[in-house]
């Protein structure tokens, strides 16, 4: 019988005032029997809107079945016959922007808790089910990948099953890219991305870390050297800055080097291990985000007693999700809508000390209808801090674009693609994920990456 129930089934969670000082996850999982009710929500749609609104196009109502009757084995192996990474994308994908936000249930109630689901099914499989063995019949050609963040692993592993040999060139020391070095451990156990990674390893990806597409090889190097094809999925790596007086202070850090000394040297293991950030007592996170959120919320774990979020626009206009925005809260960052950055303030020895702001106000709306913020004369005051940390996007490294000639970028650094191959201008190259959108969800990017990797077969097939 279904369970017509108006809300999700709760997920338990860490109680606020104890997980603001540990690393440890925040949302603690369903068990069996809470993940069998949950499923027993969904109505089975004849048109199934959840998929639609999923970019990797999982049969969801078919997973949701089978966990309804207790067989999550059965369940992973659909789960993973579209998504080759369901425990990470149970626990970081905007379910309420995509397959929940189709929900029919969602319409006179909560949506069906499809993501708590994923989330579910993927870690019982990795606790209770055995190994399968792996035969797959190779073709002979090589593809080359760049990057291997969601896009790049995605794009691996889709290609691998199809019976190419496939390499991925990682930049930094860990696979991952921003699955490791960008979302912190309380959001996404470093352990847990390995053990996905490693899935896809089995399957034959090869992955050589501490190459940089660009300078240790070229994308026509690589070609040279046999591969037929080439996916570039470098991210977005490059910060953007605000450009106002005493960006340079010691103790400023871009959201993106804040966030990777933590992951990649394990600040996560604070106060086990020294951090190797300093923080302070008072931190101001300049962005509202969900890099922001993640930046405040790992600044208060490192020992900062007054965090800070300041963001030009109201609290309506966050771009964080609204999950990340309720968690912060409760974990006591306190939030400056409507203030703006004028300068970061410091002392002789050139660290920081302080930020001057100044308070907003909307104004009239523009041609999109959205209304802007406009400073409030002679509102500026000071917040003391002593670390700031700016969060308003990142965009493509240009490595990869000035050193392969043919390659279209916009103006604004992304890679240019045919939207339906995700080939570029320059033959047999193709890209996806924060290379070509900017600063994305991980979930977008693996369906691009996806959606690439059949192109790529389709037209290596049919040499």
């Amino acid at each position: 019988m279904a369970n017509m129930s108006l809300k999700k089934v709760p997920m338990p969670e860490q109680a606020p005032d104890v997980r603001n000082k540990n690393f440890k996850e925040v949302a603690l999982g369903y068990t069996a029997e809470m993940a069998m009710e949950e499923a027993g929500r969904c109505l089975n749609c004849k048109h199934k809107p959840c998929v639609q609104g999923c970019p990797v196009n999982v049969p969801i109502p078919e997973f949701i079945a089978k966990v309804a009757e207790g067989d999550f084995e059965a369940a992973y192996e659909i789960i993973t016959s579209e998504n080759a990474l369901p425990a990470i994308c149970g626990r970081v994908c905007p379910q309420e922007n995509q397959c929940e936000g189709k929900c029919v249930r969602g319409i006179k109630g909560e949506p069906v808790g499809i993501g708590r689901m994923e989330r579910f099914v993927a870690d019982w499989h990795m606790a209770n089910a055995a190994e399968k063995a792996i035969n797959i019949e190779k073709n002979g050609k090589k593809v080359a990948v760049v990057g291997c963040g969601p896009a790049g692993i995605t794009c691996a592993g889709e290609l691998i099953k199809k019976g190419y040999d496939v390499t991925v060139f990682e930049a930094l020391h860990k696979p991952g890219g921003v699955l490791v070095y960008g979302i912190p451990e309380f959001r996404l156990p470093k352990a847990l991305v390995a053990k996905e990674i490693e899935s896809v390893e089995k399957l034959g990806v090869k992955i050589e870390t501490n190459v940089i597409v660009g300078r240790s090889v070229t994308i026509d190097e690589l070609m040279e050297d046999g591969y037929e094809a080439v996916f570039v999925g470098s991210g977005a790596g490059l910060p953007r800055f605000l450009n106002i007086p005493g960006e340079n202070l010691l103790g400023v850090y871009s959201a993106n080097e804040f966030l990777t000394r933590v992951n990649l040297m394990k600040g996560y293991d604070f106060p086990n291990a020294p951090t190797p950030v300093k923080v302070g007592k008072n931190v101001a996170v300049v962005g509202a985000g969900n890099v922001a959120m993640d930046a405040a919320r790992t600044a208060k774990r490192l020992g900062a007693e007054n965090v800070y979020i300041v963001y030009r626009r109201s609290e309506e206009e966050a771009p964080a999700r609204l999950e990340e925005l309720h968690h912060a809260k409760e974990e006591g960052i306190i939030f400056k809508f409507l203030n703006n950055p004028a300068a970061v303030l410091g002392n002789d020895a050139g660290w920081v000390t302080g930020m001057e702001v100044v308070k907003q106000e909307l104004g009239e709306p523009d041609a999109s209808g959205r209304r802007s913020p406009v400073p409030v004369a002679g509102s500026n005051y000071v917040i003391d801090v002593d670390t700031v940390i700016i969060a308003i996007g990142q965009s493509p490294n240009p490595l990869i674009r000035q050193t392969t000639p043919g390659l279209e970028t916009q103006r604004w650094g992304g890679i240019i693609v045919e939207e339906e191959t995700m080939e570029t201008s320059k033959p047999c190259v193709y890209a996806g994920g924060d290379t070509v959108t900017g600063a994305a969800t991980v979930i977008l990017a693996m369906g691009a990456g996806k959606k690439a990797a059949a192109a790529i077969d389709a037209k290596l097939s049919a040499k």
